[in-house]
């Protein structure tokens, strides 16, 4: 019966040490689980080349590469030293130890490339190119006392070239590479050699191609080999093979299991399976990660994610992975763009975990980080990362960097925050998912007009390339007036973003009919473009499907296309779009919908799906296009393009609504509320894919644009879950010049206040206000009003103001609103002079009791009417003792009050 060997693996650039360690207690809950490392990236001693191999024991971490000196981190104290291929380093720390080996050849460049320590931690093997190790001679393999960092003078075997991989047992050192021979038997870049002696054993395992990974399953009876070979002892067996531990014999191979023009660069292993990094040249490649059972030696999943894979590990249910992975969409994931450096996934499938630290591509190849090895020390866990990257999450860093489990510190990022309202019974609260680098999951807090106390709590998942929207709806909300909100994200450890800019939003006397119309029609994408910062579009619909600016388009444009407060975006023809955040597929009814509005007679795609987001999409249908003659196209893919086009031309510089319908009764086009074209085609592409608009690929589409990109302004994009009926188009083209309420906000131009207690001081320039009546505060504030936009009267009236953050800001009393029929000045009223104020109150203001939040009073329109075009002066008083505070407006905690919110609209 064979034994059971304990073992510790280095695999091919990497080495997967620490089994039999003991169990440390769990830090508090911080991470989204099961990640085990924050992503914020601790002070390391850094290289002057490539590690390409790392090791751990005791708390200590091997690096094993090719350079020749260590520096301090960035702005750390201390000064460079000798390092020739290798340092030990503290792994808690970043620093270096007491323990100093060479690894020098004769003749070329040596260098380290494969780490392993033994089960008992007493001994380092060390693999690569080099002939001596601080002087005493070796031959591309060595062994090393850990105790005294020494190499052990008997073990000498003899390897004839290259050693890429080690994987160590109690007994028996494995190692793969590039050499034909050890110990003077032929070894076709496999053998195994006594752990003490360094004697040759009895193992053959002969490929005809480089090994780079080696790796034994738990139980030490078999050992998984990987690398660029296509044949394992003369059996076809591409890439991938296990073998016999003791005899090296076939046990499973893999014939056409990994593409030929790919590569295994790392294996790792845990208790149920075994994971392979890979690594290809060329088109259909493979780059990614595949999971295999122990148990059957069968694959449990295979993760297509394009961009090499240099090192994987195996811990705590997660595999953590180093590679460069730009395109992840084959997985359902991010489309080409942006290298990613540093993934992890749960060990039973492909989905990405929120641990997104990240590196450059750096020196040599330009691959980025090449190894990865976990330390676990009596106060804390490390994830060790080694490569030829330059930085780490940004910041100078070459050649290592290390991760713990705690603290977490990194607060997540400030969310994105939009409001609207286009009932007067809610506001639609919408933000961007904020980034977290190492926690999905995270808290959002709604805070309005400046309250202490959030007025919604949320949990939301996000990860860099999906940051879907999320939303509110408040409806504890009056017409007509005006409401800020704020919002917070918080992660599982308690660091908290600052709080987002403020979002504010008048809530209409009136419904807005277009946008409540496209609402109530169902839209589940509603893109309105009145955002005034980038890159955050919020989605008006229930289905919080947002956007994102790409290459900066102009923001508020007027005028809109429809009635109302609403502006447009405007795109420059050449690289402007904006895309939908979150991966989606288009059922088969569907309708797309917007306004636009160009002379351009380069024509470009105005609304359309694709595959992808900032990088031209390579599957791309549904889409409404511009030809250069300013016709629209309509357009699906089924195997061949199947579209509809408008017989008229629309680049004239008015504003049009186009609507693209698709259901069982086939395709049909729509132009300013009248169908201008049909095709009895009920077929599309099917794929997962984003929303765009402005622009995307439009390559070999029938009259095809001199540009892809749209050229003018677009507004109001919706897309349906159904096909729109005629009806149903007439009435939103017909509803977008219906006419609307406006909203016009006035702050303060003068303000101050008369204090009964010091009579003849002037608080002009104050940046507080206060009201009470006994002993006496009043409060005088100057509007200078708008005239009603023409057709319209006045049909409601707020006034808004700011308690500030002292303690006793607010009051249980109620405030009286009243006009000012006296003369006064900001600069010059004193309670002594102190205007006339008449005994009519026209607003009151009541329950202003919390600190720092806005509150507002509805006024008289009868009383304000008259004076509309002209200046009009408010006074607060009270009859009570209890003071209210308020910011001025030269406060710049005022949030622009005191203000009136003044609606206006058809009599």
């Amino acid at each position: 019966m064979r034994r059971s060997r304990r073992l510790s693996a280095a695999l091919v650039l990497s080495t997967a040490a620490g089994l039999g360690l003991v169990a440390l207690p769990q830090p508090a809950a911080a991470l989204t689980p099961p990640v085990a490392f924050t992503a914020d990236d601790l002070p390391t001693w850094q290289t002057n080349g490539i590690v390409w191999a790392l090791a751990e024991a005791h708390g200590t971490v091997f690096a094993g590469g090719t350079f020749s000196q260590v520096r301090p981190p960035e702005g750390g104290s201390g000064t460079a030293q000798n390092a020739v291929n290798f340092v030990a380093l503290d792994a808690a720390t970043g620093e270096p130890t007491s323990c100093k080996l060479s690894f020098t050849i004769g003749s070329g460049t040596a260098t380290v490339r494969a780490l392993a320590v033994s089960p008992d931690e007493k001994t380092l093997y060390a693999g690569g190119y080099f002939g001596a190790v601080n002087g005493t001679q070796v031959s591309s393999l060595a062994a090393i006392d850990i105790a005294t960092c020494t190499p052990k003078a008997g073990f000498h075997p003899s390897v004839s070239a290259t050693v890429r991989a080690l994987a160590v047992t109690d007994d028996t050192v494995y190692l793969g590479g590039d050499f034909s021979s050890v110990g003077g038997n032929a070894h076709a870049r496999y053998a195994a050699v006594d752990a003490t002696s360094g004697a040759v054993k009895p193992f053959q395992a002969d490929v005809d191609e480089p090994g780079r990974a080696v790796a034994v399953t738990p139980d030490g009876k078999d050992v998984v080999l990987g690398g660029d070979f296509f044949t394992v002892n003369g059996a076809n067996s591409h890439a991938l093979a296990v073998v016999d531990a003791t005899t090296g014999a076939n046990v499973r191979t893999y014939p056409g299991f990994i593409e030929n023009n790919s590569v295994v660069k790392t294996i790792d292993t845990d208790a149920t399976g075994f994971y392979t990094g890979n690594e290809g040249t060329g088109g259909g490649v493979f780059d990614g990660r595949i999971a295999l059972d122990l148990s059957t030696l069968d694959q449990r999943w295979r993760d297509t994610c394009l961009g090499a894979t240099q090192a994987v590990k195996s811990y705590q249910g997660v595999l953590y992975s180093a590679s460069h992975a730009h395109d992840c969409s084959s997985v359902g994931e991010f489309p080409d763009g942006r290298r990613h450096h540093l993934l992890a996934e749960p060990t039973t499938g492909t989905s990405k975990l929120g641990w997104f630290p990240d590196t450059n591509d750096g020196l040599g190849e330009g691959i980025g980080p090449r190894a990865m090895v976990v330390s676990e020390t009596s106060g804390n866990k490390y994830m060790w990362v080694g490569g030829e990257f330059t930085t780490v999450n940004g910041s100078p860093a070459q050649g290592l960097t290390h991760f713990a489990a705690s603290p977490d510190t990194g607060a997540p990022s400030v969310p994105s925050v939009g409001a609207e309202s286009v009932k007067p019974t809610e506001a639609h609260v919408r933000w961007r998912a904020s980034l977290d680098t190492d926690d999905t999951r995270l808290t959002y807090k709604v805070y309005r007009n400046g309250g202490a106390t959030p007025v919604h709590t949320v949990d939301g998942d996000s990860v860099e390339w999906s940051r879907p929207q999320l939303s509110f709806t408040d409806t504890n909300v009056s017409a007509g007036s005006t409401y800020t909100y704020r919002v917070t994200a918080t992660d599982g450890a308690g660091n908290t973003s600052a709080l987002s800019s403020a979002a504010t939003v008048t809530v209409p006397t009136s419904a807005q009919k277009y946008a409540a119309q496209v609402l109530d029609d169902g839209a589940t994408l509603y893109w309105r473009y009145d955002e005034s910062t980038t890159p955050f579009v919020g989605d008006s619909s229930p289905g919080d499907q947002s956007g994102v600016h790409l290459n900066g388009p102009s923001l508020r444009q007027t005028p809109a296309a429809v009635t109302g407060p609403s502006t447009a975006i405007g795109f420059d023809g050449t690289d402007q779009q904006v895309y939908s955040d979150k991966r989606t597929t288009v059922p088969s009814r569907y309708s797309i919908e917007t306004w636009f509005k160009t002379t351009t007679d380069r024509g470009g795609k105005l609304v359309g799906f694709g595959n992808n987001t900032t990088r031209a999409s390579s599957n791309y249908d549904k889409h409404i296009y511009m030809r250069n003659d300013g016709r629209l196209v309509f357009g699906v893919y089924t195997g061949g393009t199947r579209t509809v086009t408008s017989p008229g031309s629309y680049n004239d510089g008015s504003w049009h609504h186009v609507v693209a319908t698709q259901g069982p009764s086939g395709m049909a086009l729509y132009v300013d509320g009248s169908q201008v074209g049909t095709l009895g085609e009920t077929n599309n592409q099917n794929y997962s894919g984003y929303w765009h608009v402005g622009g995307d690929n439009l390559n070999a589409w029938p009259n095809q644009p001199s540009s892809n990109y749209f050229a003018g302004q677009i507004d109001e994009t919706a897309i349906y879950p159904s096909a729109l009926s005629a009806a149903q188009v007439q009435s939103h083209y017909t509803a977008a010049s219906a006419p609307a309420d406006s909203v016009q906000t006035v702050r303060a131009s003068d303000d101050t206040y008369v204090n009964a207690g010091a009579t003849g001081t002037n608080y002009g320039t104050s940046t507080s206000l206060a009201v009470r009546g006994s002993s006496a505060y009043e409060t005088y504030l100057r509007f200078d009003l708008p005239a009603a936009p023409a057709g319209t009267v006045l049909k409601s009236a707020r006034l808004a103001v700011k308690t500030t953050t002292l303690s006793s800001a607010g009051s249980t009393d109620d405030v009286s609103v009243r006009p000012v029929t006296g003369s006064w000045t900001e600069t010059g009223t004193t309670y002594v002079s102190r205007p006339a104020v008449s005994s009519t109150v026209v607003g009151t203001l009541s329950g202003a009791t919390d600190l720092s939040t806005v509150y507002s009073a509805t006024l008289d329109t009868a009383a304000l009417s008259p004076a509309l075009g002209g200046a009009y002066d408010l006074a607060l008083t009270s009859t009570g003792t209890d003071a209210l505070w308020l910011w001025s407006s030269e406060a710049p905690a005022a949030e622009n009050t005191p203000q009136l919110v003044l609606t206006f609209g058809a009599p």
